[in-house]
């Protein structure tokens, strides 16, 4: 199968932040997506929302699929913290470094949790560029980040959300009013809302699950409120982090000794995993998981990984994050780790892979009626 590269510079996440800033008329960003020049912007991410998950179920939410829209690709690894580094800097994942769920920290042989963080690691210093928020700021625009207030100050939204006033909002109502006060800020304004439950649901619940499409539901309610309280010099867009499979086979790496041999660290999601070698196992390494996982995964080697362009542009310091072997299933399955990663290979909704269903986000516009 071949390897279908994320369409950064055309139409990728990594596209939407510099498109939005462009169309505020903030110097120096490129509107690549062609965005309506209008004064205030707010953008709501709902996570986990895939464009193939809402075609699908377009009567659980009418609302989100009478929007104008199009799909943008994630980026890879189709994961949150991935995707929420591309939306927050503007920049494909190499550019931000922000690689995957778990990446290996480089000389220091272990992992970093990329959502939960950690404390020994200088938010600032991984993720070092330039925020869309900072740069909206310095150009004189209102920003503000809409979301849960257990968020507020952690590892991610240090690295991803720097520059924006944090506004903490625990329900949906308050991410409701609390966006509608924060849009109207300053004579131009840039707000991202950020609503994490569907992607809850679905891990815990599956994607084809009744629980996941009632939640659909309350996610289109969200958004027809949203665009309801917009001011009418506004526009809400509406996009995702990634979307959602539920693989029905497990590849178990800690059942089967072939692929744990000379594996120093297990990086990455059963959807799209970075294995760490052993000095000198990397040969031996890509041998066993390529034959392994033949007619079910793309795998390659870092360099082959970088070289394909998947991650966009990588500079130096930020190759060794690249697990020496990278492994993408396409096929209907998930590379788990039942014994060190047991939370992980519970989940039934999964993401992180390159196929439609997990790397296409919608792209939805409403311009506020007033």
């Amino acid at each position: 199968m071949s390897l279908p590269v994320p369409a950064y510079g055309r139409e990728s996440l990594a596209d939407l932040g510099p498109s939005v800033l462009a169309a505020l008329g903030v110097p120096g960003e490129a509107d690549v997506l062609g965005l309506p020049p209008l004064p205030r912007a707010c953008v709501l991410v709902v996570d986990g929302l895939g464009w193939e998950l809402l075609r699908a179920h377009a009567d659980e939410a009418p609302y989100l699929s009478s929007l104008a829209g199009r799909p943008l690709t994630a980026g890879f690894p189709a994961t949150t913290a991935t995707s929420l580094g591309s939306l927050g800097t503007g920049r494909p994942p190499g550019g931000h470094g922000m690689l995957g769920y778990q990446v290996a920290i480089p000389g220091e042989g272990r992992l970093i949790n990329c959502l939960r963080w950690d404390d020994h690691v200088d938010p600032e210093t991984w993720q070092p560029v330039t925020t869309v928020y900072e740069r909206a700021a310095a150009a004189g625009v209102a920003t503000a980040h809409v979301a849960a207030g257990a968020f507020k100050g952690s590892g991610l939204t240090r690295a991803v959300y720097r520059g924006a006033r944090y506004v903490p909002a625990d329900s949906l109502g308050q991410l409701v009013a609390r966006a509608g006060e924060a849009v109207r800020a300053g004579e131009r304004s840039f707000v991202t809302v950020y609503h994490s439950e569907l992607d809850a649901t679905g891990h815990v619940c599956g994607s084809r699950s009744a629980a996941w499409r009632h939640h659909l539901a309350f996610v289109d309610l969200l958004a027809q409120r949203l665009a309801e309280v917009m001011p009418p010099d506004a526009v809400l867009y509406v996009t995702a982090d990634h979307g959602m499979t539920d693989p029905a086979g497990r590849v178990d790496v800690d059942a089967e000794p072939g692929l744990r041999a000379g594996v120093a660290l297990l990086g990455g999601e059963p959807r799209a995993r970075h294995v760490y070698a052993d000095e000198g196992a990397v040969p031996d390494v890509l041998a066993a998981w390529r034959e392994r996982l033949a007619g079910q995964a793309w795998v390659m080697s870092r360099e082959e990984a970088i070289g394909a362009g998947l991650f966009g542009p990588v500079p130096a310091p930020m190759t060794a994050r690249v697990g020496d072997v990278v492994a993408v299933p396409y096929a209907d399955i998930a590379i788990v780790a039942t014994k060190a990663e047991p939370v992980e290979s519970s989940l039934i909704g999964m993401h992180g892979s390159l196929v439609p269903a997990e790397q296409l986000v919608p792209l939805l516009s409403r311009v506020a009626a007033g």
